[in-house]
């Protein structure tokens, strides 16, 4: 058991007001990996006020120092990569190779790159007779999810650091054990006092005293939308800035060109199926949408049904394992449902489906699932399941493509596949959603991430992240 039993707060290890902890399990066991302490409003207000008494000092601390620090954090956590990859593993159940990885390695890219950010600096604009200074907004609360968790709480606190405000972090209680980690790495790096704060606790208890604290200038909120709504609710209270990024229901378009190229349309349903079944599923611009023209949707089923079956459920720790089990009991009951409604709703279950995978009764697991023939007035076009479920959707020409990809209530990720990259830009062009890989394009750190509609606003990532916790001044200059 990993037991940690004090809040990071002003520098240093400080027990909780009141007597409450929360079980981390693992989810592949089932059985108890850590324990927590679960904080009140008393402790977020006392994060608060350290946050915001160390504002002035590292708001006017040099760009190139705040970089230097912020590049000793990032070498804190390479240091510790695998042990960190490890945790991540057992707290999520992601495939450890995959932990280390992505789990681990992406939280390092976010602080080496916002490390060069801060470094830079945002110099003063000159516009008209007026010069235009970029100001850090202030104390922010970041809120994160359980699903990539160090990275969330990577892209929101490097970012904040970069930009010169102080932080009050509030990890998920699903995988918090990893938070604990980083207020180690940022002590050991000398980050001053009272600039990284953490407090674990529930949502709605420690999350909503964050939202509503008057002391708090500025919210960055990852989560479920309508979590996010309630955020935005409560920030509304004291007109604090607030940036969301929630749901998704991404698409996968494949265009007539690509469908007709049959290597290419190979290789576009293969890196779709692996976009829907990373992290399990639990991923929020994961590719659950496969759009595929109807002559094709036979020869693109029967190349996903092949695609999702190499993905061997199992022990995240086993060498052969690619996929492992979802984050909860809940989680897992959730995603079986959906499975079973879309079953209910006449779409044709092509593998998978909602019973354990053979020889995993323990542990929360779902067998990789694909639907054919999916309709997009069924659930599982429309709901966000964040479980290993595809659904193959035909659609007849272009036009009806495009109606498809954008008929959602969400608009976070999306894919394009077309041997022709000028008409794959254009067709990208006119979705809508914050993010579009075509034909299988990497992830880029220096790009901006964020969501459309129900899936949020505001951006993470690169300059365009930092640049959500600065605001801008403006001074008039008489001749």
């Amino acid at each position: 058991m990993i037991v940690r039993d004090a809040f990071y707060i002003d520098g240093r290890w400080v027990p909780p007001s009141g007597s409450g902890t929360q079980e981390v399990v693992n989810p592949a066991t089932e059985q108890p990996l850590g324990r927590v302490p679960l904080g009140d409003a008393a402790d977020a207000d006392a994060a608060v006020r350290a946050a915001r008494a160390a504002f002035p000092a590292w708001s006017r601390t040099a760009p190139a120092e705040r970089g230097a620090l912020l590049a000793k954090v990032a070498a804190g956590l390479k240091a510790r990569q695998q042990e960190i990859g490890e945790l991540i593993a057992r707290e999520v159940g992601m495939p450890l190779k995959l932990a280390v990885r992505i789990q681990a390695g992406n939280p390092i890219a976010s602080f080496e790159a916002c490390a060069a950010i801060a470094a830079e600096g945002f110099a003063d604009e000159v516009v008209g007779h007026s010069r235009v200074a970029y100001l850090p907004v202030g104390v922010v609360a970041a809120i994160t999810p359980w699903n990539y968790p160090l990275h969330q709480i990577a892209a929101k606190v490097a970012a904040a650091l970069a930009a010169g405000c102080t932080v009050v972090l509030k990890p998920s209680e699903v995988a918090p054990l990893n938070a604990f980690v980083l207020a180690e790495v940022m002590d050991e790096a000398g980050v001053p006092p009272g600039v990284f704060n953490l407090v674990t606790g529930l949502g709605p208890v420690v999350g909503e005293a964050l939202a509503a604290h008057p002391a708090v200038d500025a919210v960055s909120f990852t989560g479920s939308t309508r979590a996010g709504k309630r955020v935005a609710a409560l920030a509304a209270e004291t007109v604090k800035r607030v940036s969301l990024e929630l749901g998704g229901k991404s698409a996968s378009v494949i265009l007539p060109e690509a469908a007709a190229d049959d290597a290419l349309l190979a290789q576009a349903v293969k890196g779709s199926v692996g976009a829907c079944l990373l992290n399990s599923g639990q991923t929020c611009s994961a590719l659950t949408r496969l759009l595929v023209p109807a002559a094709r949707h036979d020869e693109a089923a029967a190349l996903a049904v092949a695609a999702a079956q190499a993905y061997a459920p199992g022990d995240p720790f086993a060498e052969t394992t690619r996929l492992g089990p979802l984050v909860t009991r809940a989680q897992r009951e959730r995603v079986r449902d959906f499975i079973r409604q879309g079953v209910a709703e006449g779409a044709t279950l092509l593998t998978g489906g909602p019973e354990a995978p053979e020889g995993l009764e323990s542990g929360w697991y779902v067998r990789p699932t694909v639907f054919g023939d999916v309709r997009p007035t069924m659930t599982i076009a429309r709901e966000e399941i964040f479980g290993p479920v595809l659904a193959i959707m035909p659609y007849r020409d272009e036009a009806e493509a495009l109606q498809l990809a954008n008929d959602t209530a969400y608009g976070l990720g999306g894919a394009v596949w077309c041997p022709d990259g000028d008409k794959a830009l254009a067709f990208a062009r006119q979705m809508r959603t914050g993010q579009v890989d075509i034909n299988g394009a990497f992830f880029n750190f220096q790009a901006p991430f964020g969501g459309f509609k129900q899936s949020g606003y505001g951006r993470e990532l690169g300059r365009h992240g930092v640049m959500e916790f600065l605001e801008p001044q403006s001074v008039q200059l008489k001749g």
